[in-house]
């Protein structure tokens, strides 16, 4: 399998308010950026949207290093909440809805396709590709005209 590095920001202006999400992928030497944006949104769904879409965008199955500041995004990964949830009808374990269903539900069958390792870093502390995605997602929340 072709290895790929993904890192993946997203960003809002008000929460919800206009929101942004920026990625980065990289292999083989080479770079491909990725960014969009929704008005009237919430900071994790674009954390969720960045993540999705650049993992969507993969063309065939790879081993991808999946990095986000998001711990919304790597928690639900590695700590096992998203099987979990899925297994328990969307429901926490206190029985409410998980949020942002809708964006969940797109997650499993790209972790089925690919070989996905989560892996968190803490934003706004000088990681090259976290700070670049950050660039990405606020330009675009900026973009939108109030």
């Amino acid at each position: 399998m072709k290895h790929v590095d993904i890192y993946t920001d997203g960003a809002c202006r008000g929460n919800p308010g206009n929101g942004g999400w920026g990625a980065v992928l990289v292999a083989d030497g080479r770079e491909k950026e990725l960014s969009g944006g929704e008005p009237l949104t919430t900071n994790n769904r674009m954390e969720l949207i960045g993540a999705i879409t650049a993992l969507e965008a993969l063309k065939y199955p790879c081993e991808v290093t999946l990095t986000s500041d998001s711990t919304y995004l790597t928690d639900a990964i590695n700590k096992g909440w998203l099987v979990s949830w899925q297994a328990k009808g969307w429901r926490k374990a206190d029985k409410s809805q998980v949020l942002n269903v809708d964006l969940w539900q797109r997650l499993p069958p790209l972790l089925e396709t690919h070989k996905v390792t989560f892996v968190w870093v803490r934003g706004h502390a000088g990681h090259p590709y976290n700070e670049r995605c950050d660039a990405l997602a606020t330009a675009y929340a900026d973009s939108f005209k109030d």
